[in-house]
């Protein structure tokens, strides 16, 4: 007998996600091998990630990257999760508590409509790491991340072989190309790891934040432009909220066979 899964798929500033929202005990489980399927550009339906969301209290989360690895966090994906649930659960509370590997997480919806808004949550304190050769820095925001001030001189293929040599060194994480546009104001490109380039980034995004004030470049509230829309984040000592857009694209079902 052939399983069919409903699922969301929503994207914050073209980070894009499939959601399953499932109550307690009802849902099925996802294999590495179905989240690659699904999240597949060709012959899926094509996302950066899926998200497993069980309407318990807190509401769980469960990430998967594109390529069916198991990630921490996402500040693009919790906005989306909540998004999602507060569509299938009609709720019209504005504030979801998220429980992830990377700790409990508040995010606070603003929605125009069921299926268009904009949202914030509290990503929880950046950590720096060790600096390392090549690097502008490193940082944790439940997950890990390399920055690099990017050179308009590279072409892709050297930024990708730049970014696996970093990320190698510290054992796998997301890579930032950062351009400094002006006093709180940076662009990114990112190579996500399990993911590859990505439209956005919040994560990485409070990260490079984080690394552009203590350079001096930016003061507690940052503006980041990623290729698919702009994210906000504020500073609060080494903690962040991000704050961008949350947009329902599609309902759908998956056959697993």
């Amino acid at each position: 007998m052939v399983t069919v899964r409903s699922l969301q798929k929503w994207h914050g500033a073209g980070n894009d996600f499939l959601v399953d929202v499932q109550r307690p005990g009802e849902g099925g489980s996802w294999s590495p091998d179905l989240v690659r399927a699904i999240c597949h550009r060709a012959t899926g339906v094509g996302a950066d990630g899926l998200i497993v969301a069980v309407l318990d209290q807190p509401v769980s989360m469960t990430l998967y990257n594109a390529d069916g690895s198991l990630a921490e966090m996402s500040g693009n994906g919790a906005r989306c999760l909540a998004a999602a649930v507060r569509r299938v659960t009609k709720s019209d509370e504005n504030e979801l508590e998220v429980q992830t590997v990377a700790g409990l997480k508040v995010v606070r919806l603003t929605m125009d409509s069921e299926t268009s808004g904009s949202a914030s949550v509290d990503m929880g304190d950046v950590i720096f790491g060790d600096n390392i050769e090549g690097a502008w820095g490193v940082a944790n925001v439940g997950n890990p991340h390399v920055a690099v001030l990017d050179d308009e001189r590279w072409n892709d293929l050297a930024r990708e072989e730049l970014a696996a040599k970093l990320a190698a060194q510290v054992g796998g994480a997301n890579v930032e190309f950062v351009t400094v546009l002006g006093p709180d104001h940076l662009s990114i490109r990112v190579i996500e790891r399990g993911v590859g380039w990505t439209l956005a980034c919040g994560t990485g995004s409070c990260a490079v934040a984080a690394l552009a004030r203590r350079a001096g470049l930016a003061g507690d509230v940052v503006t980041v432009v990623n290729p698919g829309g702009t994210l906000r984040v504020k500073l609060d000592g080494s903690n962040a909220t991000l704050s961008g857009p949350v947009q329902f694209i599609a309902d759908m079902e998956w056959p697993d066979a």
